[in-house]
């Protein structure tokens, strides 16, 4: 397992058990909308910290970046599976290609 499963795997058991001791779940309970919002505003900082050309704040947003997608994902039940599975399906397409293949 990668540390991407693992923190998929803790972030439905939060969804499942809920309760208010975890950020998780508090973040869960308040519905898509304010998931897909948090990570609106992680992508953000995100950005701003890549023009700022610094590797280490970069580092730290990103991770709240994915784990915030991660929120998002479970808030939606779409599972990171489903999500491999997309990427799967693109590999070894040109990119350009697979942009101009869905907007058909």
């Amino acid at each position: 397992m990668s540390v991407l499963h693992d923190l998929f795997a803790t972030i439905e058991a939060r969804k499942a058990e809920g309760g208010s001791d975890s950020w998780t779940a508090k973040l869960l309970a308040k519905g898509p909308e304010k998931c897909a919002e948090k990570f609106g505003e992680e992508a953000i900082e995100a950005i701003i910290e890549a023009i700022k050309d610094d590797k280490e704040a970069l580092a730290s947003e990103a991770a709240d970046v994915m784990y915030h997608l991660l929120v998002m994902l479970a808030a939606r039940d779409v599972s990171l599976a489903d999500v491999e599975a997309v990427l799967a399906k693109r590999v070894g397409t040109s990119g350009i290609a697979e942009k101009a293949a869905r907007s058909k």
